[in-house]
């Protein structure tokens, strides 16, 4: 399969900075957050690709340049051979866009109160002066709504309901790629499933690539085919699901898999993930992962590990081994 994603060296630095009069008064220097460094991966067509970390790691921040919500400081980001941040040709552009969807991980806020589910449905297409007949019916009906729903306002619905009316937004353009930021987080477990079951089919049946964006490897074991695993901006190791689940080789994601709860894990004895995560504005040196880790060495706090291929796995340690 060809990729359809390609993320090349991505970074994206935020001005944190207090107001320029409070920095002279108190002589500060300017704040600079990374929220994400120098990150690089491809997502092949229809598979699922996965983003898994702690709050704060940058999942959201990738999935928000991907769509062209938030520009890259650094590095590209190519759809389908085409780099939004740098083309000149504004066709081309439009068109990869027009391939590209994004569900939000609150429904209600991402939904309009004051517009009817139709006019919700109708936007992204009515927009480019498309021809909206039938069409929120049609896509509610696809995500086991009913088509008489498309006269009501998105409070008269439960959570559930409303993400799968944020996903028939999402399809009513006709998008190769959806990016999918924490799209169950805020629903019960049992609507989680129902969620989820859904995007699966409508994959299958439509031929869509995700960018699946979560804290929950649950969740992410059910839906990825590969998965990346973030530490504060960085991509310290990516696998395909199975392997990954199977024989995790970066100390960080053997942290998460320890502390994830497990069903044959009734009594057992875990001991808590050591320390928080640094803090971005100034974080370590080397890998960033080294104040926590614990087989960290010397060499570790001052050299960053690079990216390598161990077999299946990819991954930035310097003893992966």
């Amino acid at each position: 399969m060809s990729a359809i994603i390609r993320i090349e060296h991505l970074t994206r630095v935020f001005d944190v900075s207090k107001p320029w009069l409070n920095r002279v008064i108190e002589r500060l220097p300017k704040a600079l957050l990374t929220a994400v460094s120098d990150v690089s991966f491809e997502i092949e067509e229809n598979s699922v690709y996965a983003l898994v970390g702690e709050s704060g790691s940058g999942k959201s921040t990738i999935g928000k340049i991907v769509v062209g919500l938030v520009p890259p400081s650094d590095g590209h980001v190519k759809i389908e051979g085409v780099d939004l941040a740098t083309e000149t040709d504004r066709d081309k552009v439009e068109a990869v866009r027009a391939d590209i969807q994004m569900i939000f991980q609150d429904p209600y806020a991402s939904l309009n109160p004051r517009w009817r589910v139709r006019e919700v449905i109708n936007e992204p297409v009515s927009a480019k002066g498309g021809d909206v007949t039938g069409l929120a019916e049609k896509l509610l009906e696809q995500v086991g709504l009913s088509a008489k729903d498309a006269a009501k306002y998105p409070h008269e619905f439960s959570g559930g309901q409303r993400q799968r009316i944020c996903i028939a937004r999402a399809l009513a353009s006709g998008p190769k790629i959806i990016v999918c930021d924490e799209p169950t987080s805020a629903l019960d477990v049992s609507v989680q499933a129902q969620v989820l079951n859904l995007m699966s089919d409508l994959r299958k049946e439509l031929g869509l690539t995700y960018l699946f964006i979560s804290h929950d490897l649950t969740v992410v074991q059910h839906m990825a085919d590969k998965i990346g695993v973030l530490y504060l901006g960085r991509l310290v190791e990516e696998a395909p699901r199975d392997r990954l689940f199977d024989a995790p080789k970066h100390p960080y994601t053997q942290m998460l898999f320890a502390a994830a709860p497990r069903m044959d894990g009734f009594g057992r004895e875990v001991e808590p993930p050591k320390g928080e995560i640094p803090d971005a504005i100034n974080p370590p040196t080397g890998c960033a992962f080294h104040p926590r880790c614990p087989i960290a060495v010397d060499r570790c706090s001052k050299e960053r590990p690079e990216m390598r291929k161990i077999g299946d796995t990819r991954v930035a340690c310097h003893l992966a081994e």
